[in-house]
C-alpha cells in the first residue's frame, strides 16, 4: 500500500502537514510524545522491578486446597 510512496510524496505529506498544524504544534507534540514514551519506559522498568521482588519471595503453598481438604474429611467422617 505504501510501497509506490517515494521521497516527493512524503515531502508534499510534511507540508501539508505543517500548513495544517504550525510548528509550534508539531514540536510541542514531540514534546509531548518524547515524554510519553519516557513515562511508559520508566513504569515498564518499575513492573520490572516489581516483578523481581515478588519473585524472590516465596510462594504459599497449595498442595491441597480448601475444596480438597474439606472433602478429604468428609471420606474421613
Amino acid at each position: 500500500m505504501f510501497a509506490n510512496i517515494g521521497p516527493w510524496q512524503l515531502l508534499i505529506i510534511l507540508l501539508i502537514v505543517l500548513a495544517i498544524f504550525g510548528t509550534k504544534k508539531l514540536s510541542t507534540l514531540g514534546s509531548d510524545l518524547g515524554k510519553s514514551v519516557k513515562g511508559f519506559r520508566s513504569a515498564m522498568s518499575e513492573a520490572e522491578e516489581t516483578a523481581e521482588q515478588l519473585g524472590e519471595t516465596s510462594d504459599a503453598d497449595f498442595d491441597n486446597t480448601p475444596a480438597e481438604e474439606e472433602a478429604h474429611e468428609r471420606k474421613d467422617v
